[in-house]
């Protein structure tokens, strides 16, 4: 992991891999393959397809994507900071807004989403060997169906598929950072290849015509709804990357430079992630005319448009991708958030089997199955991550002024910097429970439906809001000293 203990750490606090990094080896590529890995999955396709069927002119939703996609690049930048300097990863980040043992709360929370989205990258990487099985093997079709050959909502088949995706992830994350970076490098790129394939052969089976009328607005909409449809938009690819921008510091400790970061965050972001959404969209309008109706699954277009040898690299290629983005993404920032609780007794690898082992428990297929089921999953994941980064953001750039103590993150001195009151911050407390209480309203509140996908942005200024408020009108007894650090 490149983490090494300090003499002076507290060892209740910090363990090898919580350590700050000492090997720094990621280059602006690196960060550009990881943008690859989280964006060119099969969560990322389903997500943008489902964009498109919002109803919205498709220039709304491309502004929609640019706008989201600028702000996930900005709030990553600035979320890379505190780790690149201290080379800590987000869970001791975390303590020094919310105090050394106040810290536990954040890290739980996105260990608990990041255990719920490993389980649906997991499933929908799984549901691609489903299909491949059915399409090698079809006399197994009757074992595919839960209903009547299941359990817990999943066919034997699916768990079959579920599990032999589950192991192949263990293995990869067991052998450590340096190896995960190694896969990345190389699993998010593949995709390209295989929709530029992909789409040749739906053009020609078009006679290279290509037409977007579909998308188009079936009556005229208001500039209000233009706004309101642009902002929902937005706040779902918000919700989409959220987990990622706050454990973003997972991966900053081991940048070279804050150029190089910066560098791969850009072309990794709005530079990818409109191609692969031009790629996406293409895609999902080429199967209309070809198959007589639209199919946003990118496993359902590989193996409806192939031959059997290519299903198969089409298969192994999609499940590879979303790999990728399932270990950088999720079971990495799992594995931190898990072993920060008790670094004494869980490595990194012990929090990673813990994740592992939650997301069999969590039954994702039941939260991503349908479109209305994606978009309340990524409300209500989102709700409980943004305001994180919103308070986060608010106390290091605001608040303390870009000044961080490394070795009181690790110090459970009372005179320590970040020990607050008995190691917790009431007032990053609080700001989390408002803010996140806020956010939970929009989504579950009837009179509030209209604007339930908006619940991660308020969310996330709400957060940033209570933090630098309260901490300007908390008495000064309770307030922390300054580091000049």
């Amino acid at each position: 992991m490149g983490g090494t203990h300090h003499a002076s750490h507290d060892n209740r606090l910090t363990n090898e891999d919580l350590a700050p990094s000492v090997t720094r080896t990621w280059q602006w590529k690196d960060y550009l393959f990881l943008w690859m890995s989280d964006i060119h999955s099969v969560a990322g396709y389903i997500t943008l397809g489902s964009l498109f069927t919002l109803g919205l002119p498709l220039y709304d939703v491309f502004a929609a994507l640019l706008f989201a996609i600028l702000l996930v690049q900005l709030t990553c930048n600035l979320m890379a900071v505190p780790s690149f300097k201290t080379g800590a990863p987000f869970p001791v980040v975390a303590r020094m807004t919310f105090g050394v043992y106040g810290a536990i709360i954040p890290a739980l929370i996105r260990g608990i989403i990041a255990v719920g989205w490993y389980g649906i990258q997991t499933w929908l990487a799984s549901n691609a060997l489903v299909i491949l099985i059915l399409k090698i093997w079809p006399v197994v079709e009757p074992w595919a169906n839960a209903t009547h050959h299941g359990f817990l909502g999943l066919s034997y088949v699916g768990w079959l598929a579920f599990l032999i995706v589950w192991a192949l992830q263990t293995l990869v994350f067991w052998n450590g950072m340096d190896a995960i970076r190694h896969f990345i490098d190389w699993a998010g790129p593949v995709i390209y290849g295989l929709m530029a394939l992909l789409d040749i052969w739906l053009f020609s089976k078009t006679g290279w015509h290509l037409s977007f009328q579909f998308f188009a607005p079936h009556q005229s909409i208001s500039l209000i709804a233009h706004t309101l449809g642009i902002i929902n938009a937005m706040a779902l690819i918000l919700a989409f990357f959220a987990p990622i921008i706050l454990n973003f510091g997972d991966f900053s400790r081991y940048g070279t430079s804050m150029q190089s970061i910066n560098r791969g965050n850009f072309w990794g972001l709005p530079f990818n992630f409109f191609a692969f959404s031009l790629l996406t969209l293409v895609t999902i309008t080429l199967t209309l005319p070809v198959f007589g109706h639209m199919i946003f699954d990118p496993v359902e277009t590989v193996v409806k448009t192939t031959s059997l040898g290519t299903a198969i690299v089409g298969v192994i290629t999609i499940v590879i991708a979303t790999i990728g983005i399932n270990i950088s993404a999720n079971f990495v920032s799992a594995a931190f958030d898990f072993s920060n609780m008790a670094p004494h007794l869980l490595s990194w690898r012990k929090g990673g089997l813990i994740a592992a082992i939650g997301a069999i428990l969590f039954t994702p297929w039941n939260l991503y199955a349908r479109p209305e089921l994606i978009h309340l999953t990524l409300d209500v994941l989102g709700t409980f991550i943004t305001p994180l980064i919103g308070i986060i953001l608010a106390d290091y750039y605001l608040i303390k002024k870009q000044n961080i103590v490394t070795e009181a993150l690790y110090s459970s001195d009372k005179r320590n910097v970040y020990w607050y009151k008995s190691g917790f911050n009431p007032i990053a407390l609080l700001s989390l429970f408002i803010s996140t209480g806020c956010g939970v309203l929009f989504i579950f509140l009837p009179s509030l439906e209209s604007v339930r996908n908006f619940s991660c942005l308020f969310g996330f200024v709400i957060g940033m809001l209570a933090q630098t408020l309260l901490s300007s009108l908390i008495p000064r007894q309770y307030k922390l000293r300054q580091p000049t650090a």
